[in-house]
């Protein structure tokens, strides 16, 4: 096999590295009058566990309802329309985005005190390039907005969630409702776009000539599309099958297909259409769902059974360690992890009687190489490709 290459598809952002997540402390005063802030009692001894908590519980109360915000200025454009036009009054961006002057006022002093749009002084504000190439370029492979424009149909998740602590039964993906799919396009779509046909797929010995002659390759887990697609618009010698439980994600996916007159794509519900017994696929793909499936030894021995004796899986899943305490070190990031696993991946993963569970972190490396040695394959090679939250593999019979 050729040897690994380090691809720099998306950099690594340092905080989702740091060990703690502690803030300052909100302000709040004590009365009408005063401009202290309000405080719990401190002992004469600095930095006591109750002030450490406070801090802890503080910093996540304002970052939450921040991260609201963000996600509203999103929606409603305002990153776009002051992104590189330097400071704005109100007026200007209220203008610009043909919104109300005075809520777009007061969601600008919000972001401007957390730091997120930057106070240029006389009742100007300014979002810096900085920023504007996080939330304002939809089209980047930096863009990090669909991680604040998925919060809104998460929270709404909550009370049925707190009804799964009680039954041990989580959500399917369509239990989830329409947003559901949209949230996979907006966390993954500009990768596909970008970075899986030109810089991943070309890791993977011998494929692309393969699928420039005219190969035969199965998506599984394809969600709405867009990376079968992709593949489908660089290769069209080759002919691809997109296989999904979602009807939602399904529908979108055939719509995104006819607009595109992607001819050589088909799109098969796995529950009435499920993957052939016999060996068919010269290329599988699992993009970022094996963790999520209820039944993943079933869907591995699946895989094997529909693949040729020489062909190739493509297994992109979650880069987290084996152990709760090893994720622990990364705080930030084991906080992310963790918590869209109750929210998503370890719902899904328990969405009927006798899930597998594994969630967020139930698929590190060593237990995805004693999984697919189970199934039936007998090569594993880990790719040196670079991305923020998920691991890349090659696999083969």
């Amino acid at each position: 096999m050729k040897g690994e290459v380090r691809i720099k598809s998306q950099p690594i952002v340092a905080s989702m590295d740091e060990k703690t997540c502690r803030g300052a402390r909100p302000d709040a005063p004590t009365d009408a009058g005063s401009t202290q802030p309000l405080r719990p009692a401190k002992s004469d001894s600095p930095g006591t566990a109750r002030d450490e908590a406070f801090d802890l519980l503080g910093a996540m109360m304002v970052a939450a309802r921040a991260a609201g915000l963000v996600a509203l200025g999103l929606e409603l454009g305002l990153y776009r329309v002051m992104a590189g036009r330097g400071p704005l009054t109100s007026i200007e961006v209220a203008d610009k985005a043909g919104l109300h002057e005075r809520w777009v006022r007061e969601w600008l002093y919000a972001q401007s005190a957390a730091g997120v749009v930057s106070y240029a002084g006389d009742a100007r504000f300014e979002v810096s390039d900085e920023v504007a190439a996080l939330l304002a370029d939809e089209s980047s492979i930096l863009y990090m907005g669909g991680n604040f424009t998925t919060l809104p149909n998460q929270l709404s998740l909550l009370p049925r969630l707190g009804e799964a602590f009680h039954t041990g039964r989580g959500l399917t993906f369509d239990e989830r409702g329409l947003g559901s799919a949209e949230d996979g396009e907006l966390l993954m779509g500009n990768w596909y776009r970008q970075v899986l046909v030109t810089t991943a797929l070309p890791q993977l010995d011998g494929v692309i000539d393969r699928l420039r002659e005219g190969a035969v390759v199965a998506d599984v887990g394809c969600g709405s599309g867009i990376a079968i697609l992709e593949m489908a618009r660089a290769f069209p010698a080759s002919t691809f099958h997109g296989y999904d439980v979602s009807v939602h994600a399904l529908e979108r996916a055939e719509s995104r297909r006819a607009a595109c007159g992607a001819n050589n794509v088909t799109f098969h519900d796995v529950e009435s259409d499920p993957l052939p017994r016999e060996s068919t696929f010269d290329l599988v793909t699992t993009f970022d769902c094996l963790h999520d499936m209820t039944r993943p030894v079933d869907t591995v021995r699946a895989i094997r059974s529909a693949i040729v004796d020489d062909g190739v899986w493509f297994i992109v899943d979650i880069n987290c360690a084996p152990t709760f305490e090893q994720n622990l070190r990364r705080r930030r990031f084991a906080t992310m992890l963790y918590s869209t696993s109750v929210y998503a991946c370890l719902s899904l993963a328990m969405s009927e009687s006798g899930g597998a569970g594994l969630g967020t972190c139930g698929l590190s490396e060593p237990v995805l190489r004693e999984l697919v040695g189970e199934g039936g394959f007998s090569r594993f090679r880990r790719l040196d490709i670079e991305h923020l939250v998920n691991a890349f593999y090659e696999v083969r019979p």
